[in-house]
């Protein structure tokens, strides 16, 4: 086999296959883990809240950043607590612990953001109902 075909054995020629694949990421995020549907149904409560309260277009997209940010961050965190693992063999390493500990800070500081957002987005809307 020439460098080149040994190179790219593993990579995926056609849309259609990346896509497929990049699918099946998906479900099993959804399916093994429990923040990301945690998430996934605040960023649920929070577009049925944004449109019930007539959002304007601004406000749409810093929601549905702050919710994208979450979730890419929670994907990023399951890809490293996966490498971790799998590099340690399941085996405790301090260096090990920092990075998943790292990775999950992340997801801690995105969803910050997203409160923060959130805050500034509803509180004044939901205090003008009342």
């Amino acid at each position: 086999m020439d460098l080149k075909n040994k190179k790219n054995r593993w990579k995926h020629t056609k849309f259609k296959q990346s896509f497929y694949h990049a699918c099946q990421g998906l479900k099993t995020m959804m399916g093994e883990e429990r923040n990301l549907r945690f998430h996934l149904l605040a960023a649920a409560m929070a577009l049925i809240l944004g449109w019930l309260l007539k959002l304007s277009a601004g406000e749409w997209l810093w929601l549905c950043l702050s919710i994208s940010l979450v979730i890419i961050n929670e994907i990023w965190n399951t890809v490293a607590e996966n490498i971790v693992d799998l590099v340690t063999d399941y085996q405790y390493s301090i260096l090990a612990k920092k990075a998943k500990d790292m990775a999950a800070g992340a997801v801690l500081l995105s969803a910050f953001f997203a409160l923060i957002v959130a805050l500034v987005i509803f509180v004044p809307k939901l205090c003008n109902l009342f």
